[in-house]
């Protein structure tokens, strides 16, 4: 059962269209997969819908189009949960453990082989079609291993795809959302069961207590 949830101001963001592509990729992918967020998602619609109808001609942003055709492209996939969804992405080489599936929100996107970086860790680099320098990433940890001690530069969104970790904030299973900021310190644990994929996306590079660490996210991009 989805635990945690993106704040109403990110799905309020997510409807009016203001969001940036790699946080809409997070944000697309929890909606997908929670009934609650998705009501108020349509219900924030609705109610955008309702003020540009009211306001000012303004200019759309170049690529407004084909992030609209895409998000309308992956709510008609989501209401057929029985498609395979491994083969929206150019190249899935990152397969997911245990019958999971890839967000539909990556479709079109190009996604690469799982590279390793450090032991039970491993992680896969996702490049968008419309957006290719957004800092979005596949990580696949396994049970009991931890990311490294770490803080934010910028925020940090995570989508569990399965498994779960705890950060000591809260434990964080499938579909959960979290949301880290400046204010954030933390070390996520993966849970006993199986290993935990997490999509993932940061604003700006981590900030490691361990040099290794620091030298190793840097050559990632994290």
């Amino acid at each position: 059962m989805i635990q945690h949830h993106p704040g109403e101001e990110l799905l309020l963001t997510l409807a009016a269209g203001r969001l940036e592509s790699g946080p809409s990729v997070l944000i697309d992918a929890h909606v997908e997969t929670c009934e609650s967020c998705r009501v108020q998602w349509r219900h924030l619609q609705a109610i955008g819908g309702a003020l540009i109808d009211e306001a000012e001609p303004a200019l759309l942003k170049t690529d407004a189009l084909s992030r609209t055709l895409a998000r309308i492209d992956a709510l008609a996939e989501a209401c057929n949960p029985n498609e395979n969804v491994q083969g929206a992405a150019t190249t899935p080489h990152a397969v997911l453990p245990n019958g999971a599936r890839l967000p539909r929100s990556l479709r079109g996107s190009t996604i690469s082989r799982w590279h390793w970086m450090g032991p039970g860790m491993r992680w896969s680099r996702i490049e968008l079609s419309h957006e290719p320098q957004a800092s979005l990433f596949l990580l696949r940890i396994a049970p009991g291993r931890s990311l490294p001690i770490h803080s934010h530069s910028g925020v940090e969104f995570t989508q569990v795809l399965c498994g779960s970790f705890d950060d000591g904030r809260a434990v964080f299973g499938p579909g959960d959302f979290d949301a880290a900021d400046s204010g954030v310190h933390h070390q996520p644990i993966v849970c006993k069961g199986s290993d935990c994929v997490c999509l993932a996306y940061v604003s700006a590079p981590l900030k490691f207590d361990s040099k290794l660490a620091a030298f190793i996210g840097q050559r990632i991009g994290l």
